[in-house]
């Protein structure tokens, strides 16, 4: 077997996982870059924490439709779709900046490590969340198409 084939079939294969292991490295980019921007201006660290967030699941709700779970609904099924990616969003969320005022505004370390740590948890229940509930796939075997709306 070609050396580069292995690899690409790996890719393909695992596709979804990759895909969003690279649009959550981004997304987590842009929700830290947002965190250390807020919080030269905001005085609290949550209140970085909360705009940060906002920023970062907007930008994560466009990469994971279009680019890793591919999903063509439309109409008031996209507006489902989006309601309950915010509202998962908003748990762990409400995760990120409870631990942020706890371990930054309360008993005061390092801001820039303990959003790095609380990230790592945030991307693990994002991914669960958007895999099971969010995007999930519709069976096959009911007639609907698993990225289109019937």
């Amino acid at each position: 077997m070609n050396p580069i084939t292995k690899p690409l079939e790996l890719l393909k294969k695992h596709r979804e996982i990759v895909s969003y292991l690279f649009f959550g490295v981004l997304t987590t980019l842009v929700n830290y870059l947002s965190y250390l921007a807020a919080v030269r201006i905001l005085d609290y660290s949550w209140l970085a924490t909360a705009l940060a967030w906002l920023v970062s699941v907007t930008f994560a709700f466009f990469t994971n439709k279009l680019f890793v779970f591919h999903s063509g609904k439309k109409g008031k099924r996209a507006l489902a779709e989006a309601l309950c990616f915010f509202g998962a969003r908003l748990i762990s969320g409400g995760f990120d900046v409870g631990f942020m005022a706890l371990f930054c505004d309360i008993l005061r370390l390092d801001g820039r490590i303990m959003k790095l740590i609380s990230d790592a948890a945030v991307v693990v229940f994002n991914y669960a969340a958007s895999r099971l509930f969010i995007f999930k796939k519709r069976d096959k075997g009911l007639g609907a198409d698993k990225n289109s709306d019937p």
